[in-house]
């Protein structure tokens, strides 16, 4: 399940905030004010992907908001609700030992300790004490990404992780 992964997806346009073009920005880096600081952005929509020039951003309420170079009113702002706003790989500093973008685990195989397929990751989710791994095979696994318990290897470079999981846990 071979993924590009030059582009990696580190936010989303939520909508337009006032009528002087600022957008209303979700964020997927922690902080999430670390999404500033990646330069230039591209917003990626179903048919087109395009740079643009971050020209201000900050916090505003419990989220954050920026201003792009060219959306100068809410109409324009409005149009761009939905896109996604990904960065090039190599802007990314590198994960620590034992830590992992969820866009390097995407895609790779999920086995048990004892060598049974669950399947691949789908995608992850945030859920509190851990994030958790969304498994797809020939049944839907739940597991908790969680290092030295549920999660016993990542091999990036063979694309697997081996789990603890019991297979015959009903998941969904």
């Amino acid at each position: 399940m071979e993924q590009n992964k030059s582009a990696v997806l580190v936010g989303k346009i939520a909508g337009a905030h006032g009528v002087q073009g600022w957008l209303k920005v979700s964020s997927f880096t922690e902080p999430p004010e670390n999404i500033f600081g990646y330069k230039p952005w591209q917003l990626r929509g179903q048919d087109s992907t395009h740079k643009v020039e971050l020209l201000a951003g900050k916090p505003h309420g419990k989220g954050l908001i920026v201003q792009l170079d060219g959306v100068d009113d809410r109409d324009k702002a409005d149009q761009l609700k939905g896109m996604e706003i990904v960065v090039e790989r190599s802007q990314l500093p590198e994960p620590g030992e034992g830590h992992y973008y969820w866009t390097d685990l995407e895609g790779l195989q999920v086995e048990t300790g004892d060598g049974t397929q669950l399947g691949y990751v789908d995608h992850l989710i945030e859920a509190g004490a851990a994030d958790v791994m969304v498994v797809t095979g020939s049944k839907r696994h739940l597991i908790p990404f969680v290092i030295d318990d549920t999660v016993l290897d990542v091999d990036l470079a063979a694309g697997c992780i081996r789990v603890n999981w019991d297979v015959s846990r009903q998941d969904d």
